[in-house]
């Protein structure tokens, strides 16, 4: 795949790179698929690669010593895979759906990112983007309710899925769940009959519509946005 035909080029760590610099990402780069339910990467695992999520969906998670097991995290499209500088994976990295990641030979990428400022600019934003990220999911799982959750969460997946294509967030938005219910369950600290019922309330109240399992129709994003508690003007609560 050419870097100007990639469907994540406008969001990946690449995004700003000048034509010089993406033929040197070319050199370096690979791809690889991983079928839903392989592992990526095993926390602990030495990592050999970095790279960007072209398609799919994998989670990260972390296992307690006793066995227990936690989801903290998604990668979605165009989202980075390893840590520049670190030399093994903090996390378990998991494909939940067909995942193909770009990969770059990890040395050789820390190198670059020593001489392309348009590539170490890209990464700090990204890493600062992933901090918002995980400061905004301490809010949903600390403070909201569980309608609230699930809105939240539905907020987040049609964002990230729709800015891909470039597509506006306003009037009706229609995107595809990246995990199950019982997945969406251990993400957002519920139960899976709290999820299903929730997203029950939410076309019942006709928030959103559902076709098949995975696809969501907002008929009016901000209706959904409403649903998620979060205040949209910053002032005081009525």
């Amino acid at each position: 795949m050419e870097c100007g035909d990639c469907p994540i080029r406008y969001r990946a760590v690449c995004s700003r790179c000048e034509d010089s610099e993406l033929d040197m990402l070319n050199r370096i780069k690979t791809y690889e698929t991983y079928a839903a339910g392989e592992t990526i990467l095993w926390a602990g695992d030495r990592m050999r690669f970095l790279g960007s999520i072209v398609s799919g969906v994998a989670t990260l998670s972390q296992t307690m010593e006793d066995g227990r097991r936690q989801m903290i995290g998604l990668l979605l499209p165009s989202d980075f895979v390893g840590r520049p500088g670190r030399a093994n994976s903090p996390y378990d990295v998991t494909a939940v759906s067909d995942v193909m990641v770009c990969r770059f030979a990890k040395t050789e990428f820390e190198a670059l990112i020593e001489t392309s400022p348009a590539i170490s600019r890209r990464l700090l934003e990204m890493t600062m983007d992933e901090l918002d990220a995980a400061r905004e999911w301490l809010l949903i799982l600390g403070r909201k309710t569980a309608r609230e959750k699930i809105a939240s969460f539905l907020a987040i997946i049609a964002r990230r899925q729709l800015s891909l294509t470039h597509g506006g967030v306003a009037g009706a938005v229609t995107f595809d769940l990246p995990i199950t219910r019982e997945a969406m369950a251990d993400y957002l600290g519920l139960t899976l009959e709290t999820v299903s019922r929730q997203m029950s309330a939410l076309k019942k109240d006709g928030i959103i519509a559902l076709e098949g399992l995975r696809r969501v129709t907002a008929p009016d994003f901000a209706a959904l946005l409403d649903e998620t508690g979060d205040d949209a003007d910053g002032g005081m609560p009525a």
